[in-house]
């Protein structure tokens, strides 16, 4: 397995990049393709993006965030891109839209905070199958409607030192019927 070193761009962007494999396991995990809406919300280099075209998922339904600009900028041939922290663009939209499925790897260091916010913006969209939040979050992570799916090898992301598993989270609930608590991005 070749270790890929993390991508350094700022001192407030913390880039771990998706091992090609994990980002396919992940979307497989997420479920079936169709015309979900999706999003990416800490897109980074786009190894995830990459991972959900080459499975068949449209660009034209996948929403990336990234917050660095250089970063950003490469990633517009995967879908819509959003360059804003996510954090902060998550608190202005909550209650004003939904993705029926969403894949992150967010920053190890605020990964609580990050699930979260994209929990915030999970809903059916108008779909009968629950909603999906698939995600790569550090081992110690806990959440009261997680289920892991996988536990990786513990050199997945062995320069960051954080042990990691993959998790999935499902709703039933969409943008209507269901009271939404605004995410505070400074919390």
């Amino acid at each position: 397995m070749q270790i890929a070193e993390p991508v350094t761009v700022d001192k407030f962007t913390e880039c771990h990049v998706t091992p090609s494999d994990v980002a396919a396991r992940m979307v497989r995990y997420l479920g079936q393709q169709g015309d979900y809406l999706t999003l990416e919300p800490s897109a980074g280099t786009g190894q995830i993006s990459r991972a959900l075209l080459a499975a068949g998922h449209s660009k034209y339904e996948l929403v990336q965030v990234e917050r660095h600009i250089k970063l950003a900028g490469a990633l517009h041939g995967f879908g819509s891109v959003i360059c804003r922290c996510f954090l902060e663009w998550s608190a202005e939209v909550v209650g004003k839209l939904e993705f029926p499925r969403i894949i992150m790897n967010p920053p190890f260091s605020d990964v609580r905070k990050h699930v979260a916010a994209a929990e915030s913006l999970l809903g059916r969209g108008g779909h009968l199958e629950p909603a999906a939040l698939v995600a790569l979050v550090p081992i110690a992570f806990q959440h009261r409607s997680a289920e892991t799916l996988e536990t990786l090898p513990a050199d997945t992301f062995a320069t960051a030192r954080v042990n990691t598993k993959i998790i999935r989270i499902e709703s039933r609930n969409g943008l209507f019927g269901l009271n939404r608590k605004k995410v505070n991005s400074n919390a």
